[in-house]
């Protein structure tokens, strides 16, 4: 028999990372097909723009854990060459391109750092606890500058950044919050380092710009929360992987409640999403784009 929830009891946490909070504000149908359909609908191609920040993030993670002698800008090069993805490219010309334009990003980037200048973590997880809220992300890299904490996020889109993306990133934020509760360490400072121009963008929050991130966290959160709960009511009405899927009949179309609860959020975006194919709302709002696009002019 079912139990009744008790009054008074605590409401479960919702565990997320920033990437599925900002995912839910993007787009709730997206949101339903990354984090709740199980099978996830087919993805679209991998994007090119995403196979170079994967390929430089983890030479950049790989050079923090070589030797200290080790750390010279070629060491660099030579990660990022031999971790290179090389998918979403539109030929092997493009991608061997775009290899060569990636090891001298990160060479340059090595050279303005110090290898004895030990970080206290790279793609170091995070997490921290609220009364609503259990979220955890990986830090690029976290630094301690005298007594404090400072996230460091690297960037390679080619948008110039601002002093706006630091202070309104909420991952970053988050970022901080939880890094500081787990080294018991004050960290205020973020950091977005742009790898393409060797900028660096920064925001010194103050303990109260972080509790505003703090609750539009747990804001978004409830408004999630409330939506993976009515999913998982009308999927316990009609099931995955019940006898009449197995018996290879058309499941039951989808009620109109459950997508209201998912509607998609059209715009510009669109055209970069990987469910744009399930999608027709998304393809009627914006033109699709090759998998390579993101990269701008060869």
């Amino acid at each position: 028999m079912d139990q009744l929830p008790l009054e008074g009891m605590p409401r479960r946490l919702y565990s997320c990372t920033p990437s599925r909070l900002n995912t839910w504000l993007d787009c709730p149908r997206r949101y339903r097909f990354t984090y709740l359909d199980r099978p996830a609908p087919q993805k679209g191609p991998p994007w090119a723009h995403n196979s170079v920040g994967v390929s430089v993030h983890n030479a950049l993670a790989g050079w923090w854990r070589e030797p200290y002698e080790r750390r010279t800008p070629v060491m660099a090069g030579v990660l990022l060459n031999n971790g290179w993805i090389g998918e979403g490219f539109r030929d092997a010309a493009q991608s061997a391109a775009w290899r060569a334009r990636a090891r001298e990003m990160v060479m340059g980037y090595a050279a303005s750092l110090d290898p004895a200048d030990e970080p206290v973590g790279v793609e170091r997880t995070v997490a921290t606890r609220t009364s609503v809220i259990a979220v955890s992300g990986r830090v690029d890299r976290l630094d301690r500058r005298g007594d404090e904490l400072v996230v460091v996020d690297y960037k390679t889109g080619r948008r110039p950044l601002t002093e706006d993306d630091a202070r309104s990133s909420l991952a970053l934020a988050v970022y901080a919050v939880a890094s500081s509760r787990m080294m018991r360490r004050p960290c205020h400072r973020v950091e977005l380092h742009h790898l393409p121009t060797g900028s660096i963008v920064e925001w010194e929050h103050s303990e109260e710009s972080l509790a505003r991130h703090i609750g539009r966290a747990e804001a978004i959160a409830v408004e999630a929360s409330e939506a993976d709960e009515a999913y998982r009511a009308w999927a316990g009405e009609a099931p995955r992987g019940s006898r009449t899927a197995a018996a290879g009949r058309t499941p039951p179309a989808v009620p109109p409640r459950i997508d209201e609860v998912f509607p998609p959020r059209t715009g510009p975006l669109c055209s970069w999403c990987d469910f744009r194919a399930h999608c027709p709302e998304g393809r009627r709002a914006a033109d699709g784009r090759q998998p390579w696009d993101g990269l701008g002019d060869d």
